[in-house]
């Protein structure tokens, strides 16, 4: 009886292995995109681009938002649900400024002509590479949003932290892709 009740403590909640295995897949599609960039930016009518200031306050914005994340993990299991809730509100208005001075970013970027026409360029993998990751975050904010509102309306005797765990994780992982993804194109770009 003790083998069983130490081997289940071993194994890892099903919400946690969902999450591990979407972000495995997102990493593997990042990757073949980055990597068809690296391939695409050895043509000779390849444009350089110059990022736009804006991302760089975007990238603040996502930065920080991991650190209220953190608190929310830690008020939530402190039983602070009001500290929760306000915590997982910053992180989702944090959220909310990235995705925002992102689409600023790239209407300057639209407006300076690099758009999403003609032969795949530079222009066109930027778009495609960090609208996917804005999808991401805009997934990541509507689950912070719904645990919110679910502390509000559903009070339940028992509360497990694996939710906000896996949903901490996952913010995590958005942010750091997205130093993956800047760093990428200013190194490669």
């Amino acid at each position: 009886m003790g083998m069983v009740s130490v081997q289940q403590q071993k194994k890892i909640h099903p919400l946690k292995f969902i999450m591990w295995v979407a972000m495995a897949s997102i990493v593997m599609m990042f990757a073949g995109l980055t990597s068809a960039y690296i391939i695409k930016s050895n043509q000779a009518s390849w444009q350089e681009i110059k990022m736009p200031q804006l991302f760089w306050f975007s990238t603040g914005a996502i930065l920080i938002s991991s650190i209220t994340i953190q608190m929310a993990v830690s008020s939530f299991k402190k039983g602070v649900l009001n500290k929760y809730r306000q915590l997982l509100g910053v992180t989702s208005v944090l959220g909310i400024v990235f995705v925002v001075l992102q689409l600023l970013g790239f209407q300057q970027l639209w407006d300076s002509g690099i758009q999403f026409r003609g032969v795949a360029g530079a222009g066109q993998f930027l778009y495609v590479v960090f609208g996917l990751h804005i999808v991401h975050v805009l997934g990541g904010i509507i689950a912070l949003l719904i645990m919110a509102i679910q502390t509000i309306f559903f009070r339940t005797k028992t509360r497990t932290s694996i939710s906000i765990e896996v949903a901490a994780t996952y913010w995590h992982f958005v942010d750091l892709l997205w130093l993956y993804i800047i760093i990428f194109f200013l190194l490669i770009g």
